[in-house]
């Protein structure tokens, strides 16, 4: 069981008369990889940066450690944030691109290069210490940006879609480094994407979020096999909609004979009591999936 971290309390945001997010609940766990799962749109990142201090919240409180962060500015808050572009200054080596939050905390010169030297090479980018930016590949850049993150020591470390400039084949790759990174230094993870294969793969639990309303938070095999509303099975993981008739009913298990007369039997959301036989159900098929190891 994780120890209770950060607790956002009926965080809702207005943006004139839209609505962006309704009354959110959310509990995160010290040491956690926690994923916001959603398309474009929902609310997602909004709620990153109202954590990160970049955006207000138009109602609610942010509790950290039972204390309340949201009245403090983002500097001020013990979070550093990841962000999709990496953002880095690119007249800076990586060096000082990583050693710039230290230097406006006038910490001593000595001080400073140890511990940009040791996030350096936790990312394994020690060697590029004196390059400049434009000359890292995708990888390498995401990497610096995550050591700069890092080398505040925050107590929780946010990233917006950091992997999603990438290509396939480098983003599986970042992926088990990101995971394997978090594993060793403990730290809790809040990360924001809207690649449900990512999410499944990467995260202790997952909140599925649509239109501004996080509709289930659980793991990712329990939001995987028993999803608690259309959207949600739908959104994660990949599938066919088939329709058919139901020709018998046994506790939630329905068999539906489809067009071709075939019979298909499986699990059903609707509760029995709304069943009837010969009505029309629809009948979702997911794709396989083989999820990251999670920890107890």
């Amino acid at each position: 069981m994780l120890k209770l971290m950060l607790e956002l309390l009926n965080i809702g945001k207005s943006f004139s008369s839209q609505t962006a997010l309704k009354s959110i609940q959310l509990s995160i766990g010290e040491g956690e990889f926690f994923s916001l799962l959603g398309p474009s749109g929902c609310g997602k990142t909004t709620l990153l940066r109202i954590i990160a201090g970049l955006e207000s919240a138009s109602a609610g409180q942010i509790l950290l450690n039972g204390q309340r962060v949201d009245l403090l500015p983002a500097m001020s808050r013990p979070f550093n944030m990841v962000f999709q572009r990496y953002a880095l200054f690119p007249h800076m080596s990586v060096g000082d691109n990583v050693a710039y939050g230290l230097k406006l905390k006038k910490i001593s010169g000595d001080v400073i290069q140890k511990k940009v030297m040791d996030v350096l090479q936790l990312v394994e980018m020690s060697e590029f210490s004196s390059r400049l930016p434009e000359t890292l590949s995708g990888g390498q850049a995401q990497r610096v940006a995550i050591a700069r993150a890092l080398v505040n020591k925050p107590k929780v470390l946010l990233l917006d879609e950091p992997l999603s400039a990438l290509d396939q084949k480098l983003r599986e790759h970042m992926q088990r480094e990101l995971r394997a990174l978090q594993k060793k230094l403990k730290l809790t993870f809040i990360y924001v994407t809207h690649d449900q294969e990512e999410a499944l793969n990467l995260s202790d639990r997952i909140g599925i979020m649509n239109h501004g309303v996080l509709e289930h938070v659980a793991t990712p095999q329990e939001i995987y096999k028993n999803p608690e509303s259309v959207f949600a099975r739908y959104f994660t993981a990949a599938m066919s909609c088939l329709r058919g008739e139901l020709v018998q009913i046994v506790e939630d298990m329905a068999t539906v004979r489809l067009g071709d007369g075939s019979l298909v039997k499986g699990r059903c959301h609707t509760p029995a009591e709304q069943l009837r036989l010969g009505m029309n159900l629809h009948i979702y098929v997911r794709k396989a999936m083989a999820f990251g190891d999670q920890r107890s």
